[in-house]
């Protein structure tokens, strides 16, 4: 199983992250809702039944720990106390400057809301299809097309305001 999860952290801690930050809203946060994702992939690993594919079960691992610190405000402090967690915190760590690059496309995501930038993470960082976003999420492909619409609509906006400050 620790080869498993050390595969799992290899493949998945950047996309892990990313997910995160454009749920989160802020690199704070994202680290650790990450951390808290990884933890509870950690403990759900041995109950992973292969059911749906490892993507969409990480995927919805770390959005539904997104969605639970969203709704308490927080995410719990005392997850880094377990050794496994810890090494993945450091893996995510290092994973970090790669993000660096991405940082004013995720202040711009930040902007939307969540149900919004859950699509744009799937279908655009994630690179999942209409149908792969509709199922990960339980709703009908039409919504995706129309939240992807609105997102990119808002999306679009943003740059042009932030261009009409930056001109002024």
């Amino acid at each position: 199983m620790a080869e498993e999860f050390e595969r799992i952290v290899r493949d998945y801690q950047d996309r892990i992250f990313r997910l995160a930050w454009s749920m989160m809203g802020s690199r704070a946060a994202a680290e650790e809702a990450a951390q808290e994702a990884l933890v509870r992939i950690w403990k759900g690993l041995p109950r992973f039944r292969g059911e749906s594919s490892l993507s969409t079960w990480i995927y919805s691992i770390t959005r539904n720990t997104c969605l639970t610190a969203l709704a308490r405000g927080g995410i719990p402090a005392d997850s880094l106390e377990d050794p496994a967690v810890r090494r993945a915190a450091e893996r995510s760590a290092r994973a970090r400057s790669s993000v660096e690059a991405s940082r004013d496309a995720a202040e711009l995501l930040s902007r939307l809301p969540v149900k919004y930038r859950q699509v744009v993470a799937l279908f655009y960082m994630q690179e999942k299809s209409y149908e792969e976003v509709a199922e990960m999420l339980g709703l009908p492909m039409g919504t995706v097309k129309t939240y992807l619409f609105r997102a990119r609509k808002m999306l679009a906006e943003e740059v042009a305001r932030e261009r009409v400050k930056g001109g002024a």
